[in-house]
């Protein structure tokens, strides 16, 4: 026990959101000092990596031939090991500045309906990165630790942790999961379904980035007092030119209706599993929305209509969880109870 607490000490422990869209860092003492996205550029010849964040997204999607800018996370797990494992390390040396004594040890968020086989390639990339331990967390109880909610005490706490890759769904009282529902149906499929949506009704191809824009600045889960419209470009299709069209935030609310409604039926499929004592306590307290995701315009209006239980998003849903993860790597006794692995 002294040697674990000398050890701890001289390393610089970190706790790490690996999401499909966006990477976070906490370091122990430090707070939160690394959030980038989760993309890396290589070079197809050699493979050497070009760049790695913030400056590597700006690259997605634009990259001349032999240059590949990847995502190498997918659905909130690890679809490209290697690559993984260069984001890990480059991010871990972005956190700590100087070099520790110590390898640190490391708290990791993962989805709660991961396989035992994606748990390994967490491990195996964090410890291949340099982390002396690894100590794995389930997402929703992190993301609810992180929103403050009170997850120690009798009593159902619904948390809906809507990510880049999952939305994860769940039930939690006493420090345990008591329901949960983890799909691959959240930020990354909404941006899909705005870009087929132009494919389909108006024969305009657009990109990813340009999804992403399109929904933030008008895209919305529910109608608003005020319409918002903007111009989008793509290709014409079917004239294999530059074409530009103007649309308002009813056509997108209509693009994303399917990813939506998946999300909101994650919601329901939960709650009927849930025990009725839970439910009760889960109508009193509300459901509590964290996540990139949760700050679509108007979803929590719609969770709240179409669920009929309050919801509200928490004031900052994109560090919930590596909030919640680094209180986790602070707190021993926490950690005993919470960790998956």
């Amino acid at each position: 026990m002294l040697f674990d607490w000398f050890l701890g000490k001289l390393s610089k422990d970190l706790a790490i959101d690996l999401g499909t869209a966006n990477t976070l860092v906490y370091i122990k003492g430090g707070g939160v000092v690394v959030n980038e996205p989760s993309v890396v550029v290589t070079d197809n010849a050699n493979g050497e990596v070009l760049s790695i964040g913030k400056e590597a997204k700006t690259m997605y999607g634009r990259t001349p031939q032999g240059i590949s800018a990847i995502r190498p996370m997918k659905d909130g797990v690890i679809v490209d090991f290697e690559v993984t494992k260069l984001m890990i390390k480059h991010f871990i040396s972005q956190a700590s500045n100087t070099r520790s004594l110590i390898s640190p040890r490391m708290v990791i968020c993962v989805p709660s309906g991961i396989t035992p086989v994606e748990k390994k390639a967490v491990i195996d990339s964090a410890e291949q990165s340099g982390a002396r331990e690894v100590f794995l967390i389930q997402e929703p109880m992190a993301a609810a630790i992180g929103a403050n909610l009170p997850i120690d005490k009798p009593g159902g706490n619904m948390i809906v942790d809507i990510g880049g890759g999952t939305t994860e769904v769940a039930i939690i009282s006493m420090s345990g999961v008591v329901k949960s529902k983890s799909v691959k149906v959240a930020g990354d499929e909404i941006d899909e379904a705005i870009v087929q949506y132009f494919r389909k009704n108006y024969g305009l191809l657009i990109g990813n980035n340009a999804a992403e824009r399109i929904k933030f600045e008008i895209g919305t889960a529910c109608p608003q007092p005020q319409e918002k419209s903007m111009g989008v470009s793509g290709i014409n299709i079917l004239q294999g030119i530059p074409s530009t069209l103007v649309v308002n935030d009813a056509q997108i609310r209509e693009g994303i209706y399917d990813p939506i409604s998946a999300i909101l039926g994650a919601i329901r499929d939960t709650i009927e599993q849930t025990p009725p004592d839970l439910v009760s306590d889960v109508v009193e307290r509300g459901i509590t929305l964290t996540g990139g995701g949760a700050l679509l315009t108007g979803l929590s209006d719609l969770v709240s209509h179409e669920i009929q239980i309050p919801a509200a998003v928490v004031e900052n849903p994109l560090l919930s969880v590596v909030m919640g993860t680094g209180r986790v790597l602070d707190d021993p006794e926490l950690m005993r109870k919470v960790v998956i692995n």
